[in-house]
């Protein structure tokens, strides 16, 4: 993730695609809507990474399954939305105690921030992110 002005609490701030075909993907999404796409490496390692820009705003990005560390043979494409949170482990947390589940316990992304993934209590599943110098 670009460096970008802190999100509020409970903001949506990143999406992020997990796919088998990164080319393919970049491809098909600058085709139908335009979007631009700056290669990079993903934080803390040398994988492939591409951020989605869209009127000069970094919203996004993508990356092939298994490069960064994910995708069961199992798992489909797919995206991740994420969503600020001011203290990650704290939000873990309340997650377990409101009978959700912290499928992805917090970690460290280097450079970006903290993160984890929780499953609500119907299952749904969403990533909560605490971005490096956000308040905590």
């Amino acid at each position: 993730m670009s460096e970008q002005m802190m999100p509020p609490q409970g903001a949506f701030c990143w999406n992020e695609l997990s796919t088998t075909d990164l080319d393919a993907a970049q491809n098909f999404y600058k085709a139908l809507l335009g979007w631009e796409i700056k290669e990079g490496t993903a934080p803390g390692g040398g994988t492939r990474y591409s951020e989605i820009v869209v009127g000069g705003q970094h919203v996004g990005g993508m990356y092939a399954m298994g490069e960064c560390g994910e995708g069961a043979p199992q798992m489909p494409p797919h995206w991740m939305s994420y969503v600020a949170v001011d203290d990650v482990d704290a939000s873990a947390a309340k997650t377990k105690e409101l009978g959700g589940k912290v499928s992805v316990e917090p970690m460290d992304i280097p450079g970006v921030g903290r993160f984890c993934v929780i499953n609500d209590p119907s299952g749904a599943v969403i990533s909560l992110i605490t971005l490096k110098g956000a308040s905590a």
